[in-house]
């Protein structure tokens, strides 16, 4: 079994059919059809393909949103142990799988999980030739997939309307604005509901309407707390749900053999970079999503473990982001929106990371410079170059 999980609108169910059309042997399901629910309620095992001994092609079964059911893995657990018909099963949601925990049952060695993610602009450019994470820096230094016009149009495309597909094609403010709020309204009206049966919507509404003048800088609960009038523990616990349904993420400090390191404050980032007004913290978002995006590529295809954090000391100086290979750091990333040189805080953090380089991404075109600051190769670039390295 394969689990795909993903913000709302992404793309699971177009990605999910798709595979059954390539398949051409299978069925899709989902939760929210009247018919399937009566099917799965009263008996599961009736989704289970009829035997063809004459085809060689093993049927695919798609379930989305499955995880609105209750039960569900019991059930899932129950046709994957006891049916011997090869067929594979595709689950697909938009909340993150692995927090309907409820319950003893355990699908453990049984599926694989993958989480999709919207638009980037290497997968825009269709310039996602895949590049080993060994020859990243190599292939980057020796600008092996330099910027185009076409490329610098889609980074502004994803600047003004975000990853999400029906915006980000529509190219229209108008669509994007009506888009945003039906977004947010279903997230927290429809999948926050089945996910907590929380009874304060109207308040986490309020919430995620906070939040986007909050990214890309030290994140406080407490200062949400007072905002809303609300206890701490409970921003907490409302701010978890909004990450398990791909609203938001937070990025936390690395501070591993790092002197005067701070060790919990978090920066807060969005799934959709489009809602924020500030122009730096929305061009530092939308590079956010893009490492993010790369990280977990890299980790759900089995690359290695990679994580995304971020470089910050006591003295509150900072380095936007890290991604971190197997626990140990790989490689340090700053976003600046129109700088063409490198941030004073190279010297402060590069010494004990032991990287090999760092690079500054610009919105700025045309930029690609290597510069030695205080013994440390920064490598200055274009994002709508850099971008096209990733996934």
């Amino acid at each position: 079994m394969a689990f795909v999980s993903g913000p709302r609108q992404a793309g699971k169910t177009t990605m999910a059919k798709q595979l059954l059309k390539q398949r051409g042997a299978g069925h899709y399901y989902n939760w929210d059809e009247l018919k399937f629910r009566r099917i799965w309620t009263k008996d599961p095992s009736q989704i289970i393909p009829i035997s063809n001994s004459s085809s060689s092609v093993k049927p695919l079964i798609i379930l989305d949103e499955i995880h609105k059911a209750k039960l569900w893995k019991r059930s899932l657990k129950g046709i994957y142990d006891t049916h011997e018909i090869p067929f594979d099963i595709l689950v697909t949601g938009s909340a993150r799988l692995n927090v309907y925990r409820k319950g003893s049952d355990s699908l453990m060695g049984r599926y694989y999980h993958f989480r999709l993610h919207p638009f980037s602009l290497s997968e825009m450019s269709r310039n996602n030739q895949w590049i080993p994470e060994e020859n990243l820096l190599t292939a980057i230094l020796t600008r092996t997939k330099p910027a185009t016009t076409q490329s610098r149009e889609y980074l502004h495309q994803l600047y003004e309307f975000g990853p999400f597909p029906e915006p980000l094609f529509a190219g229209s403010k108008r669509i994007l604005n009506l888009w945003q709020k039906n977004r947010v309204e279903k997230i927290i009206r429809e999948d926050l509901r089945d996910l907590s049966r929380l009874p304060e919507l109207s308040q986490i509404e309020m919430l995620a309407a906070l939040l986007p003048e909050r990214t890309a800088q030290p994140f406080s609960t407490r200062s949400l707390s007072e905002d809303l009038e609300v206890s701490y523990t409970t921003i907490r616990r409302w701010m978890n749900y909004l990450k398990e349904l791909y609203y938001c993420f937070e990025l936390k400090p690395y501070s591993k053999s790092l002197p005067r390191s701070i060790k919990k404050e978090g920066k807060l980032y969005l799934w959709d970079w489009s809602e924020i007004e500030n122009e730096g913290a929305r061009f530092e978002n939308l590079i956010s999503g893009h490492l993010l995006k790369y990280c977990h590529y890299l980790s759900d295809a089995g690359y290695g473990a990679f994580e995304l954090y971020y470089l910050k000391n006591k003295d509150k100086k900072e380095i936007d982001f890290l991604i971190v290979k197997d626990k140990k750091p790989w490689l340090p990333i700053e976003a600046k929106l129109n700088h063409d040189a490198p941030s004073e805080n190279w010297g402060t953090f590069a010494a004990y990371l032991a990287c090999p380089y760092s690079i500054q991404v610009t919105k700025k075109s045309g930029i690609f410079k290597l510069i030695q600051k205080n013994a440390v190769q920064v490598l200055l670039i274009s994002a709508d170059e850099f971008l096209n390295y990733l996934i």
